[in-house]
């Protein structure tokens, strides 16, 4: 009776771990699947500057946007990150990669070596991009320096540093669709959509997560604590900017500045610099769609907490 009950917890478990390893097999795309293509390197940087590359990949403490050496800090409840080197360095960077390791990189995070990129790349968010606009970016990181220097491994406790398990968190948290237009919205509305909710990952930040780091999807853009630690990330629906027009959220986007006169600071501050080199008919989108979700009560804020909301 002992071995047979022994017996049926070995199959058991082997059947478990094979139902865990093909679960969690990363998604690559292949390079059948990109066919011909001359690449827009204007809306590269577009693209750019609407992922926000330059806020987690320039080397820290420089003012030059387009040194993507990596190395900056990324606190979150699982552990550290430090933001890797994407410039075109071949050895360090991203310079050997094929166009179709960074599509899979970007739309899927998964890695060239066939592994799961961690979710602080918000790749569950540039999975709605399109790929013209993926390809347009691959093109144009291309022309920018080569920056040499690796950066530190992340610093992660166990069982959070096992980066097959991030399979699972994928089939939990990323719904496996590209972004498709409302035919029922105006097509400003349709591009700050696509804008906020793709590439410039607006909700990564704007919504509270839950115990395994996944957004709270009833709960999108209602803010919550900053997932860098201290702070308190506002309320981006009408919950939130009730009082603001189209124009201050677009003016905040170009400027930093608040309808009172405060400017934001922390990581706002880095993707103001980003967004301000938009154009104003994207920020204008941005705004519009932004302006247009409906209100979302977000999780109580804390008592006693006196961080600078705009601050995050």
């Amino acid at each position: 009776m002992l071995r047979r009950v022994a017996v049926f917890i070995v199959i058991a478990c082997v059947a478990g771990l094979g139902a865990f390893w093909w679960l969690t097999i990363p998604v690559s795309v292949p390079a059948a699947a990109l066919p011909a293509y001359t690449p827009n390197l204007a809306n590269g940087l577009t693209t750019f500057n609407a992922g926000g590359c330059s806020s987690c990949h320039a080397v820290p403490n420089q003012p030059d946007r387009t040194r993507l050496g990596g190395g900056l800090a990324i606190p979150s409840p699982f552990g550290t990150f430090y933001a890797p080197n994407i410039s075109p360095d071949p050895s360090d960077g991203i310079g050997r990669w094929t166009e179709a390791d960074f599509v899979t990189a970007v739309t899927e995070g998964t890695s060239p070596a066939d592994t799961h990129f961690f979710p602080a790349f918000p790749y569950t968010s540039y999975h709605h991009a399109k790929l013209s606009d993926v390809r347009d970016l691959f093109a144009y990181l291309k022309t920018l320096p080569p920056v040499p220097g690796k950066v530190r491994d992340h610093n992660l406790p166990f069982p959070f540093n096992i980066r097959r398990a991030v399979g699972i968190w994928k089939l939990l948290f990323m719904d496996g669709k590209r972004f498709s237009p409302d035919a029922t919205k105006s097509v400003q509305w349709n591009r700050g959509a696509y804008l906020v909710n793709a590439l410039a990952h607006c909700a990564e930040c704007h919504s509270p997560r839950n115990f395994l780091g996944g957004i709270i999807s009833a709960q999108r853009f209602a803010g919550g604590p900053n997932p860098e630690g201290k702070g308190w990330v506002p309320n981006i629906t009408q919950k939130g900017l009730a009082d603001w027009s189209d124009k201050d959220i677009a003016y905040l986007l170009e400027t930093g500045i608040l309808p009172e006169g405060d400017s934001v600071g922390g990581p706002m501050a880095r993707v103001i610099k980003n967004t301000s080199q938009l154009s104003a008919d994207d920020r204008a989108a941005m705004a519009a769609y932004i302006k247009s979700l409906p209100a979302v009560d977000g999780p109580p804020k804390p008592k006693g907490n006196t961080q600078h909301d705009h601050g995050s």
